[in-house]
């Protein structure tokens, strides 16, 4: 069970007890905080917080005491993907991938049709399962000197994930493609600029920031505005085969040789010299 932070104005609700990669409290009646506790990796996850974040959305869709959720990370980092045991177990075993390839799909269309209004703050690296939930928040604010990475081209597996569903509706296809085929990384401001985010604000405003937002949309008719955001993401329903593919194809190429270079290339901190392959 995960106690709440001094200043959280309840004890743990019982549906969110039995979490332990994530904490939640109350920062105000009606606003929920989930933070992704793991500082000590950056907020890496792991196979439990992997599940957790994906599951967790379906808890807050029926929360009937919560008006709005707000989602950071401790410490330093947002999220930093998942670790290394996580990613090296992809490559070695089907139960694995076949897993993981689930529970990627439930995040993704559990926040998709999570009724919530969900804001995220992203107050450091933003990488993997955690970027997806930062850039499907439906308010998303990122701090100036974060930077966002979409890797997976890099670790030599195919821009799954969210990236196909969302990053073009974003920021636009020529910019989507040259970000996920380059793993380029994104400051704060160049986020907002392109449109990836909703806002860019100084380090020490982000937490204030996202309060105020958070508070704003507590203040809002709730029907109206679970409401705009049930046929806003018809847009992201409509993409639901895209996505579906690009998800499926990374978790093919978790079976392949360039993953298991890039994975490697990864751990000792080097480029990765990815085998030349068949053409296909």
């Amino acid at each position: 069970m995960c106690a709440l932070q001094s200043g959280a104005l309840q004890i743990m609700a019982p549906r969110y007890s039995g979490y332990t990669h994530l904490l939640f409290e109350y920062p105000q009646e009606r606003i929920l905080k989930i933070t992704i506790n793991r500082p000590e990796r950056y907020n890496a996850l792991d196979e439990v917080g992997h599940k957790e974040l994906t599951y967790v959305w379906r808890e807050v869709d029926d929360d009937p005491d919560i008006d709005v959720v707000i989602l950071t990370g401790a410490g330093k980092a947002f999220s930093a993907g998942g670790d290394f045991e996580m990613v090296e177990k992809l490559t070695e075993d089907f139960t694995a991938r076949a897993t993981i390839w689930k529970e990627a799909r439930d995040l993704v269309y559990n926040l998709i049709n999570c009724g919530k209004p969900i804001v995220s703050a992203i107050n450091g690296p933003a990488v993997g399962a955690g970027l997806v939930a930062a850039l499907l928040a439906d308010i998303s604010i990122v701090a100036k000197s974060v930077s966002i990475t979409d890797g997976h081209t890099r670790l030599g597996v195919a821009a799954g994930d969210h990236a196909a569903i969302i990053w073009p509706m974003l920021c636009s296809m020529a910019k989507a493609k040259y970000y996920l085929l380059t793993c380029e990384r994104l400051s704060g401001e160049e986020a907002e600029r392109i449109g990836l985010v909703s806002l860019c604000v100084e380090d020490a405003e982000l937490q204030t920031r996202a309060m105020a937002v958070a508070q704003q949309l507590k203040a809002g008719a709730p029907t109206a505005i679970r409401w705009t955001k049930y046929a806003l993401n018809n847009w992201l329903r409509a993409a639901g085969p895209i996505y579906d593919t690009s998800t499926a194809l990374e978790m093919l190429g978790f079976g392949g040789p360039e993953a298991k270079e890039g994975l490697a290339a990864l751990k000792e901190k080097r480029a990765p010299n990815f085998p030349r392959g068949p053409n296909l």
